[in-house]
């Protein structure tokens, strides 16, 4: 078409593109009503919504020279999921708002639309509507929804002196493989693929509203910056103990390569949206969840021992 052998988003027309997204998006048993109408219908049994949303922009949260499109699809659709079963919820669906360039190609937005689509039939979700237009950049904007099951939502105001501070899934993982792309590295791989796509313990999060956690989080800017919320929420101090963290041989060929210190990846790297939660210190906690801490009396997050030079992300800081 007009003399390309790529046919673009902007060769199809903007009902072109959403008929093509659409046609990719089977839906999912919690879904009443899909796209193609003014507005979706989910199911949501308990009678409350959880919702939660984010804004990922071209440049600032993911590279298309470094990320495939399928890539950014499973990584927009996860820190979403992550936030909702973070709350100790049952995702349920998303919707998505995509803006793109005209000269996109269309295998581009199949991948990403195979993205969304992989990334929620993890967790059973769907993904129920959004919005196109075009745009210099692209910008991909998620709102996920969720069902609490009759469970009450785990807050981060809870956490009580005595509690134990545990964390499910990776750490560091990612922010070191965002180094180490920044660096030129080529590996180690797993590091890379960490970045471009985050693997959030999904069902940790109603697992660990049924064991009775008294505060939970998404993992998103790191853990320092993010159990600070929960201190100040919950009006408590958090105390880490470092060697409570295992330093999986990825990180730590990393370090060696970027001459780094892998922990400090692990207490203040973001995006790999682990889950971090405080429990009664009587719970016995089933893997993949470790202690890592205690709450106590005070304010703020310290971590014996040690002293970090940053804290976490901050999107108006960096």
């Amino acid at each position: 078409m007009n003399g390309r052998c790529v046919i673009t988003v902007g060769d199809l027309g903007e009902f072109g593109v959403v008929a093509r997204i659409a046609e990719r998006l089977p839906q999912g048993g919690t879904v009443l009503l899909g796209p193609g109408d003014d507005a979706a219908m989910v199911k949501s049994p308990d009678g409350r919504v959880v919702v939660t949303t984010d804004l990922l922009i071209e440049g600032r949260h993911f590279r298309r020279d470094w990320s495939s499109g399928y890539d950014i699809g499973r990584k927009a659709a996860a820190q979403n999921l992550s936030d909702v079963v973070a709350m100790g919820a049952d995702p349920t669906g998303i919707v998505v708002g995509l803006g793109m360039p005209a000269d996109a190609a269309t295998g581009w937005l199949d991948d990403l639309t195979d993205g969304f689509r992989d990334e929620c039939d993890l967790v059973g979700a769907s993904v129920v509507g959004g919005d196109i237009t075009r745009c210099d950049l692209v910008v991909i904007g998620v709102t996920a929804l969720g069902d609490l099951g009759g469970r009450e939502p785990v807050t981060r105001s809870g956490a009580r002196p005595g509690d134990v501070v545990a964390v499910a899934g990776r750490l560091g993982h990612a922010a070191a493989g965002l180094a180490l792309l920044a660096a030129g590295e080529s590996g180690p791989v797993e590091l890379l693929d960490a970045h471009r796509r985050p693997a959030p313990p999904y069902a940790c999060g109603p697992q660990a509203a049924l064991l009775g956690a008294t505060s939970m989080l998404d993992v998103s800017d790191g853990l320092l910056q993010d159990l600070g919320h929960v201190a100040t929420a919950s009006g408590v101090g958090v105390v880490l103990s470092p060697e409570a963290f295992e330093i999986p041989a990825p990180l730590r060929e990393a370090a060696r390569l970027l001459g780094a210190d892998p922990l400090e990846w692990i207490l203040s790297g973001g995006e790999d949206h682990a889950l971090a939660a405080t429990f009664p210190e009587d719970v016995r906690l089933p893997p993949p969840w470790t202690v890592v801490g205690r709450v106590e009396s005070g304010e703020n997050v310290q971590v014996i021992g040690y002293s970090i030079t940053r804290g976490g992300w901050d999107h108006f800081r960096e």
